[in-house]
């Protein structure tokens, strides 16, 4: 047991005593110290103070925590930022971080974090457990483990708050200081008047210089449990005694002369050398904290104490403080960290008499007169070990409660001597403790206590230490003598001489070498003094005299006083004293320790010999008639020695039990024992250790009768220590500090306690388990049955240890210990009837149960470091065989702690089982045992299962010896079965709430990442169900980790379901990481962070008031805002977060990013896994359609992920297709596909580059497999363009401009910019190597064939997306236009429609769209043309399925009126490229016949009826098919009606038109695409020239009106030159045209009169038009008829009318010129032809002749009337005189003459037909017509005369 360690187990800790170095060594009685041994138990008392500390370093478990992972901002696609700032952003971010901190880590675990954790190559990503768990603090995990047992310091001095020490600087009298002047400090109670410590001896020793300094003084260390405003510093000066009719001591306080004289000083000096007796000179009470003070504050005191001010500013205290240096609170705890005051003390109290202590504050007492001088003391506070910050309030000083439980001492100290030659040692001693802490395996910042105090320290002895009720824990034996008053009859200069002499028997004899002396390092003498009482008749002292006591005294040992008076004048020798008497005290009258007892005795004239005993009394004299004269005080400090008679009496009877002394039986020792339960608890806690001891010792080795009462007496004791001490806690820590650190098993001089003590233990429990009464002892037992069982595995510890000490070389660890059977035996009978007890209670709802059962746990916890594992799982399986299955609540409660007490050891997984293979029993139960609590209802329990798994992990995980890849292996095949357990019953998965199916999967995740690929496999070749089921759970994963923004889920519900009746224990500041980072933020919320510098743990977090911290108030106005928030129902985290610093909120962020990031990260890795498996067809999978693949990826691209993943993700992506594309790009996967394409192109618009470039390879890894799969893209097109479709429903393609119009966004710039890239050769290869894919991953090669991609084929492809993306820009951009502007929207369904033409679902839906907007503009044609189109598509992919009545010729007649039913290809591929929810599906003969019924609705409402016949003739083939001849007949009545209204348009006199035709020039930057163009609007037939002027003046007027711009209309027809325009003006010229006929003549110069050229029923079709434009080439507007010429102008627009929109572009302009005679020619061939064409026209009957009459008569009267005759005269007069007759060709001269003799004769039929058919009525008008004709002739025949003849 030599050495500092026992073998890595037991850590010695060297006993430190600070009180001076006579506490650790001290001397006891020569004569006795090397005789212990007749003296056991001073033996043990001796033992028991000065062996070292043995700790048990296993005991409280272990864990060294690895660095810190620290964190990266992952980088998601932001709303605002592209992924340059958001890089910029993240770095500054990164680098203000780490500024602030190593990794701006508020940790309160004490992790400190490196990279080592996402340095492994072999994964994705780093491990999600350190961002679930970022804030993991094993020591605060195990704290809550109910029962849990916290390792306390083992503090000598537990209570004390304040440590402080005093140092004299300096005194100085205004008179000046020429003798030594003498003092002393101790602690005072001013309101009890009671010293609380002893005195601190100063000395001042003169100097040249009128102010005295101090070349070296020791401080004099004093100790406080708590600031009070009573405590006060008491100081007491001395000086040389005055000389009689010398120098007096007031000269030090008298005002004139200020100085002393020469003679003065010199007489003062000389006296003062040969004068050795001091009187009283001063005093003075200086209170160390102010009245105001109050104990939650900590200390904080007014600025008018000298420990108020910690920081800033000087104060005054009588005369003034300077801070000597501010409170410095670096991080380090260890180093000096309270705040130094000077003190100037000017308030001393001259005294003018000797005084006691008592009359001091003695109202009554003279008013001393003040000195005129100054004391200077340095006051500093200390702390007395390490500190939690916290505790420390803003003045600095310490709250009550501040000693930090850690493994630290704190340096205090109790007894009192003065250094004595021993620094050296107890210096070293000192050291070597400090080193040791360093060693501790808790992983707390390992601070020495107090390193500021050097070994010269005076540490005054703490008079409290004797009256705490608490252990003592170091030897002190002394006493303190205090004389008080002698009372003589007549005045005296009066000292008294203390000694103590061992007998009386010798009165020459010399006294015991046992006085203490006041100057330091002095050796102990023989005998002190008091000061000199002068000329007093009662002498009072003040003195307090200490004296070392004998280890074992007599009743002779006593006190001798001897009494001097001495003459104080200079003869020719220096004075001498002389004896007056003496007084004796025998040491073993024990009334007088009683303290504040005062003792009067008789002062003895003379000694005698035998002067004590009663014989030798007789002979003495007495002063003073005998009478008890002399008063004094006494006080005993003794750690040996107790005060109480039953202790004592125990001790005595233990030595003579020991030493064989007394009668065999025992019986005095017996009742010695039993009486310890009466002794007064103060007396009992002092001794604790020592009785502890002894009574252990008896129960190791004594008979079973005093095992027996021994044991029965301990569990008295520890239930009294348990309950009077103040300490409430369930491990009472007196107690743990006994087993922790103080018992050593008797440091192996006897044998080993626990056989003794687990056989009376047991014998107890069986007793009660038979039935026997066993009294309330027994319950007292249970209660601390902790303590016993520690105490049973220290035993066994040290006995294991000592066996292999010497046998072991250094580095080998201790084998396990093997029980011997019969112990072993008795250990398993008392844990079973521990158990059973358990059991009972437990159902009864006891807490004590739970405690007995924390306390087993711990047992087996420990056993297993120690004996043979076999053992162990002898007394764990009979727990669980007691406690198996589901039990109740309660006890399945105990259960799970049990397990995670136990699983909490290193050693856990290795426990063996029943058979020897079966290695890992306990991780096996485990498992079962917490599924079986998943399936429980108790929804607390289910919560604390799943955080065991995840505390269980973490330890694993985060522990730097699991590090190694092959541990991590072991491990997580240990936990691999849960897995499986889960797979089994999912069920019970899915009735988690979401926060416990959280802690599961991680566990799950974290399992699964270390397992190697072997095991893993195993999960997935059962069957495909179970293999199914396992991706289930990592789909749960990428839900419930997802990592959305927090402006996404602003308010986030509650979880499915919170624990009944519990409410929430913290707030929940995250709902996806650990529950304990909501513990950990609300605790960090609380505080702010302190701006200076960091300690290696993190941030220091401090208060921002204590005087604030109570509960109901809040720290902060952040936490304020927190709790008000929380308080209301339903609080948001996101109103929570927002309470956060902002430090916090942003690392908070972190952590959720870097868990969402590494859970997808760990989710792909698998499904790589999986798909290599796959590939090799080793696993229980659905080949066919690989649905775990599928699920996998689909969830993954919906989710909000950041660029790390992207990166990750296409690799396995190109890997994935390269493995399975067959399969993934197969029909029955169409729904992955269109999945996989949507998220691509959605990725396609993202702002980061390198996401958006991945989504473009993505695009073209589809390519490839589609080409070598099917090679072909048809399929693949329309999956692209249904994505594309639904895409553009999602992303903003637009955004507004600064003016309010809209322009193109930055999505669909971007989604340009990646449809362009995927057919760009050039930059693939560049692409595809930055994307980290191989160069050749487009390549399609089949066996042996040609390289099947096409960069074609791909360019075809990506434009044909881009026709779609512009067509539904441009839809977007008309937006707010589009109710006005109905031409254009139109137009933009059309382009949708037919841009989306390869998909039939969203083919017909947009030209649905368009339909409906015709109907609302009632352009009923177009509406039905829209309908057949339709149509068309339906009836197209029905003829290419060979399914229908319709044939090829069908569809051909549907051209016919629809040209847009274009040619077959496209939807054969769409049909073909069928998509689940798209495609053939809906291509059905019912919906065609519907939209064929729509067409011929909507064409017989535009009239054209004509069309109608041809759709009811599509219609009818259906009804015979289907022989529905009720339809049958409707439809050709339909037919019926539809032709008897062809003919009656035919037959109207007036002729029918369907439509007006009007052309749209646009002229103007400001009409963007149209500027330039020329379109032909299709009207209804009332729409003049004027009105549709108007309404495009309305529509573009508003368009334009925000811009300024102005708008002309052009007003004539004529050719627009648009660089001759205004620049900045935007003009419309608009033309009413004709359609041209099919057949026309263009070139024919005569006018078209369009009611002459409507042919029979052929269909109205047009695609050109024309108008004339008269203009003359004279520059002239106008002209006459010889200058006037004409241009046609024929218009080709792309597409016939009616089309699908109002209005078609012009393509082609051609067109004509006529000459003046040529216009007059056609002029008058029109009006022939005309007239002619009335009368040809076949009538069928006579009722016919009153129409043919009307139109008769108004062509008659527009050519002869006489008012009309200026047509054809002026064309004689223009053209047949004068100067353009001669101009004219005879050619175009015998035309123009044979047109008018036509005409004229045509003119005279018509109106002999007229007077055929005219009546009465119209004779007036006949005869018109008749005069008319006539003149017309006459006037011609001046220019033909030839006309005449002709007629």
């Amino acid at each position: 047991m030599e050495g500092s360690q026992l073998k890595n187990r037991f850590r010695r800790i060297l006993r430190h005593s600070g009180n001076g170095g006579a506490a650790a060594h001290l001397k006891l009685d020569p004569l006795l110290d090397e005789n212990l041994e007749q003296w056991p138990h001073l033996n043990e008392l001796v033992q028991c103070y000065r062996a070292d500390w043995v700790k048990d370093e296993k005991k409280y478990g272990h864990y060294q925590s690895i660095g810190q992972v620290s964190f990266q901002n992952q980088i998601y696609e932001g709303p605002d930022t592209d992924v340059e700032t958001e890089m910029r952003l993240a770095n500054a971010r990164q680098e203000k971080a780490e500024d602030a901190t190593d990794d701006d880590m508020p940790s309160t675990s004490g992790r400190q974090f490196t990279e080592a954790a996402s340095s492994d190559t072999k994964h994705f990503g780093p491990s999600p457990l350190p961002a679930y768990e970022p804030s993991f603090d094993w020591q605060n995990e195990r704290s809550m483990i109910y029962g849990q047992r916290a390792p306390d310091s083992h503090v000598a001095h537990y209570a004390s708050g304040l440590k402080i020490s005093v140092k004299v600087i300096s005194l100085s009298f205004q008179a000046g200081l020429v003798e030594p002047f003498y003092g002393t400090i101790c602690l005072y109670n001013r309101e009890r008047r009671e010293k609380l410590s002893e005195d601190f001896y100063f000395r001042v020793l003169p100097t040249d210089s009128q102010d005295a300094k101090i070349c070296f003084q020791p401080r004099g260390i004093f100790f406080l449990d708590a600031p009070s405003a009573s405590i006060c510093l008491l100081i007491q000066l001395e000086k040389s005694a005055t000389e009689e009719g010398g120098v007096t001591s007031s000269v030090y306080s008298r005002k004139e002369p200020a100085c002393l004289t020469e003679r003065e000083r010199q007489k003062l000096q000389v006296w003062s050398r040969i004068m050795p007796y001091r009187e009283s000179f001063a005093w003075a009470i200086v209170p160390l904290f102010d009245n105001n003070i109050n104990a939650s504050s900590g200390g904080s005191a007014s600025p008018s104490s000298p420990l108020a001010r910690s920081v800033s500013g000087s104060s005054s205290y009588d005369g003034g403080f300077e801070p000597v240096s501010k409170i410095t609170l670096h991080g380090k705890l260890g180093s000096s960290s309270g705040s130094s005051v000077v003190v100037e003390i000017s308030n001393l109290n001259k005294v003018k008499e000797s005084y006691t202590e008592d009359s001091l504050q003695d109202p009554k007492g003279k008013v001393h007169k003040p000195v005129r001088g100054i004391l200077r003391l340095e006051i500093e506070k200390h702390q007395t070990g390490p500190v939690d910050i916290e505790n420390v309030s803003e003045s600095g000083s310490m709250t009550n409660e501040s000693v930090d439980p850690g493994d630290n001492i704190a340096d205090s100290s109790f007894s009192k001597c003065p250094s004595n030659g021993s620094d050296g040692p107890q210096s070293s001693k000192f050291k070597g403790y400090a080193c040791d802490v360093r060693g501790s395996s808790e992983n707390k910042p390992a601070t020495q206590g107090s390193s500021d105090l050097v070994s010269d320290d005076f540490q005054t002895f703490d008079f409290r230490t004797t009256t705490r009720n608490e252990p003592f824990l170091q030897l002190f034996h002394s006493l303190y003598v205090y004389p008080l008053t002698v009372s003589l009859s007549r005045k005296r200069n009066l000292f008294v001489r203390v000694e103590l002499r061992k007998d009386d028997s010798d009165v020459r004899r010399q006294p015991l070498e046992a006085m203490y002396l006041r100057e330091p390092g002095a050796p102990l003498s023989k005998w002190v003094h008091t000061q000199i009482a002068i000329g007093a008749r009662v002498s009072c002292y003040h003195d307090e005299i200490k004296l070392l006591l004998p280890t074992i005294w007599t009743p002779l040992h006593h006190l001798l006083f001897t009494f001097f008076h001495i003459d104080l004048q200079t003869r020719l020798e220096a004075p001498k004293p002389v004896v007056i008497g003496y007084a004796a005290l025998p040491l073993s009258t024990h009334a007088q320790y009683v303290l504040r007892a005062e003792i009067s005795l008789p002062i003895m004239k003379d000694l005698v010999p035998h002067y004590l005993q009663d014989a030798g009394k007789e002979r003495i004299d007495y002063l003073e008639d005998g009478k008890n004269i002399f008063r004094l005080r006494l006080r005993l400090c003794s750690s040996l020695y107790p005060t109480n008679e039953r202790v004592r009496d125990f001790f005595l009877e233990y030595d003579r039990h020991t030493l064989r002394t007394s009668p065999p039986w025992g019986s005095e020792l017996l009742e010695a024992i039993n009486s310890l339960k009466n002794v007064d608890s103060t007396a009992l806690l002092q001794f604790l250790h020592p009785i502890l001891n002894m009574l252990l010792n008896l129960i190791g080795n004594g008979g079973e009768t005093l095992q027996v009462a021994a044991f029965r007496a301990v569990v008295n004791i520890l239930t009294r220590a348990q309950q009077e001490s103040v300490d409430d806690n369930e491990r009472n820590r007196f107690l743990v500090n006994y087993v922790d650190y103080a018992f050593d098993d008797f440091g192996g001089r006897q044998p080993p306690v626990y056989p003794g003590l687990s056989a009376v233990w047991g014998s107890l429990a069986r007793s009660k388990a038979k039935g026997y009464r066993v009294g309330p002892v027994y319950d007292d037992v249970l209660a601390m049955a902790w303590f016993f069982l520690e105490l049973i595995v220290k035993s066994m510890a040290l006995e294991q240890t000592r066996l292999f000490y010497h046998i072991l070389a250094l580095d080998e660890d201790i084998p396990p210990m093997q029980l011997k059977e019969n112990v072993f035996k008795s250990i398993l009978q008392l844990y079973d009837c521990l158990l059973t007890e358990v059991h009972e209670r437990c159902k009864k709802g006891l807490n004590l149960a739970k405690r007995l059962n924390s306390s087993l746990a711990f047992f087996c916890y420990d056993l297993l470091s120690i004996i043979e594992p076999r053992q162990v799982f002898e007394l764990v399986s009979l727990y669980l065989d007691k406690f198996s299955g589901v039990c109740q609540s309660a006890l399945h409660d105990c259960k799970l702690t049990f397990l995670q007490i136990l699983c909490d050891h290193d050693l856990f997984a290795e426990m063996p089982g029943r058979d020897p293979s079966d290695r890992n029993y306990l991780s096996s139960v485990l498992i079962q045992e917490i599924f079986l609590t998943w399936d429980h209802d108790d929804l607390s329990q289910r919560a604390k299962a799943a955080r065991m798994l995840v505390v269980l992990m973490c330890k694993h995980e985060f522990d730097v010896r699991y590090q190694k890849t092959e541990d991590k292996l072991y491990i997580a095949q240990r936990y691999f079965p849960l897995i499986g357990q889960i797979l089994d019953e999912m069920p019970v998965f899915y009735n988690l709430s979401a926060a416990e199916k959280r802690e599961v999967l991680i566990v799950i995740l974290q399992i699964v990442r270390n397992l190697d690929d072997a095991s893993l496999v195993k999960a997935w070749q059962q069957s495909i169900a179970r293999t199914r089921l396992f991706f289930k759970l990592m789909e749960e994963c990428l839900t419930l980790f997802e990592h959305r923004k927090p402006a996404n889920s602003m308010l986030l519900g509650s979880t499915s379901r919170s624990p009944a009746g519990e409410g929430p224990a913290s707030p929940k500041y995250s709902e996806r990481l650990s529950p304990a980072i909501n513990t950990y933020l609300s605790e960090a919320s609380r505080q702010e962070v302190r701006p200076q510098g960091t300690p290696e743990n993190g941030y220091l977090w401090q208060r921002v008031n204590s005087q604030l911290s109570s509960p109901s108030q809040p720290y902060s106005l952040r936490e304020a805002l927190a709790q008000a928030q929380s308080s209301r129902i339903g609080a948001s985290a996101q109103a929570l977060r927002e309470s956060l610093h902002p430090i916090l909120r942003q690392k908070l962020e972190l952590w959720e990013e870097n868990l969402s990031a590494s859970v997808s990260l760990q989710v792909l890795e698998i499904t790589e896994k999986f798909s290599m498996m796959a590939a090799t067809h080793s696993i229980a999978t659905e080949y066919g359609k690989l649905d775990c693949i599928t699920a996998i990826l689909m969830n993954n691209f919906s989710r909000n992920q950041p660029l790390e993943f992207w990166k990750a993700l296409f690799p396995v992506f190109n890997s994935v297709f390269d493995l399975h594309g067959a399969t993934l790009i197969a029909r029955e996967n169409d729904r992955f596909l269109k999945h996989a394409a949507f998220h691509l192109l959605r990725l396609a618009v993202f702002r980061n580059d390198s996401i958006r470039k991945r989504a473009v390879v993505g695009i073209q890894i589809l390519v490839r497999s589609s080409f070598y799969y099917l090679t072909q893209t048809a399929r693949l097109r329309v999956m692209l363009t249904i994505t594309l479709s639904e895409l553009m429903s999602e992303i903003q393609v637009t955004q507004m401009k600064s003016d309010g119009s809209l322009e193109e966004s930055g999505e669909a710039r971007r989604l340009r910019k990646s449809l362009e890239e995927i057919a760009n050769e050039e930059k693939s290869v560049e692409l595809l190597k930055e994307c980290g894919i191989p160069e050749n991953s487009l390549v399609a090669f089949q066996e042996g064939s040609k390289n099947e991609w096409s960069w074609e084929e791909v360019k075809y492809l990506s434009n044909n997306l881009l026709l779609a993306l512009d067509a539904g820009l441009e839809h977007a951009l008309l937006g707010p236009s589009m109710s006005m502007d109905r031409y254009a929207a139109a137009e933009s369904y059309y382009k949708l429609a037919m841009a989306f033409a390869p998909v039939p679902d969203l083919h017909i839906m947009w030209l649905l769209h368009l339909c409906d907007a015709h109907q609302e503009m009632q352009s009923w044609a177009e509406a039905a043309q829209c309908a057949v189109a339709v149509a068309g598509v339906v009836m197209q992919a029905l003829v290419a399925r060979n399914d229908g009545v319709w044939s090829k010729d069908h569809v051909a007649a549907l051209r016919k009126i629809c040209p847009m039913v274009s040619s077959s290809e496209i939807t054969c591929e769409a049909s073909a490229a069928e998509v689940e929810g798209y495609g053939a599906s809906k291509l059905t003969v019912d919906s065609a016949m519907k939209y064929l019924q729509l067409a011929n609705k909507l064409f017989s409402q535009a009239e054209l009826f004509h069309f109608c016949a041809s759709v009811l003739e599509l219609v009818i083939p259906v009804y015979k098919s289907r022989q529905v001849y009720g339809q049958l007949a409707k439809s050709h009545t339909l037919l019926s009606n539809i032709y008897e209204s062809i003919l009656e348009q035919e037959s109207s006199p007036i002729p029918f038109t369907d439509a007006t035709y009007y052309r749209v020039g646009f002229y103007g930057d400001r009409f963007g695409k149209l500027d330039r163009k020329e379109y032909v609007y299709r009207e209804p037939r009332d729409v003049r020239l004027g009105d549709i002027m108007e309404k495009l003046s309305h529509i573009y007027e508003a368009k334009l009106d925000g811009n300024n711009q102005t708008m002309h209309i052009i007003p004539d027809s004529r050719q627009v030159k648009a660089e001759e325009l205004q620049p900045g003006v935007c003009y419309l010229q608009i033309t009413a045209v004709d359609p041209v006929m099919e057949n026309e003549d263009l070139g024919s110069r005569r006018e078209r009169i369009f009611s002459l050229s409507t042919g029979g029923a052929r269909a109205r079709v047009f695609d050109r038009f024309l108008f004339d434009t008269p203009f003359t080439k004279n520059g002239k507007t106008q002209g006459g008829l010889e200058d006037q010429w004409k241009r046609r102008t024929v218009l080709q627009t792309e597409g016939s009318f009616p089309a699908l929109v109002n209005r078609l572009l012009v393509i082609k302009s051609e067109s004509l010129e006529f000459s003046p005679v040529e216009n007059a020619i056609g002029m008058i061939e029109t009006r022939t032809a005309a007239l002619r064409n009335e009368l040809e026209e076949p009538r069928s009957t006579d009722g016919d002749q009153l129409p043919r009459l009307q139109s008769l008569q108004r062509i008659l009267q527009g050519s002869v009337a006489v008012q009309v005759n200026s047509g054809v005269l002026s064309v004689c007069t223009a053209f047949l005189s004068g100067e353009p007759a001669t101009r004219l060709r005879s050619q175009e001269l015998q035309q123009l003459i044979a047109a008018l003799l036509e005409f004229m004769a045509v003119c005279k039929r018509a109106i002999r037909v007229h007077s055929r058919l005219i009546g009465d009525e119209d004779q007036e008008f006949h005869t018109q017509l008749m005069n008319g004709f006539q003149s017309l002739t006459a006037e011609l025949s001046h220019y033909i005369p030839a006309i005449l003849s002709e007629l």
